[in-house]
């Protein structure tokens, strides 16, 4: 289990959701890119749902808290976003990857998505997600979780 900071600057401890909670842990590139923004405002969309099977929701990213803060305001995001700005979460998922482009060698995350039921097991993995209609196929798989 790990604890990150929110866009609010409220440090998320995982590990106290254990016994209470299922989590939908999922992991994205970047704020503000459209796939990105698709699959957090999807996720919101369903928020209520998904609350109503005693799971909630985080995204993760390499993006610091402000910008975290700002995609959410700008794009009336409600799930809780945390910023692993030192990509120790993303490693440990293992969904960080090394990518060269021109010449460059930089880190980038696999969009990513685990369902991790109240026990703290990992239920589901997914990656390479496609964020269009996910979070409604992962609402199905949580409902199974009962």
């Amino acid at each position: 289990m790990f604890a990150l900071p929110d866009a609010d600057m409220q440090t998320v401890d995982v590990a106290k959701l254990r016994g209470k909670k299922n989590i939908v842990l999922y992991f994205y590139p970047k704020d503000g890119t459209p796939g990105c923004t698709i699959q957090a405002t999807e996720f919101s969309d369903h928020e209520d749902e998904f609350a109503r099977y005693d799971c909630v929701i985080m995204g993760v990213s390499p993006d610091d808290c402000l910008a975290h803060a700002e995609f959410r305001d700008s794009n009336g995001v409600s799930i809780r976003l945390l910023a692993d700005t030192e990509g120790e979460v993303c490693r440990k998922y293992g969904v960080l990857e090394e990518k060269e482009s021109n010449g460059q060698r930089r880190r980038s995350v696999v969009r990513s998505t685990f369902v991790i039921d109240k026990k703290g097991m990992v239920r589901h993995a997914f990656y390479n997600v496609n964020p269009r209609g996910h979070a409604s196929d992962v609402l199905d798989l949580v409902k199974s979780l009962r």
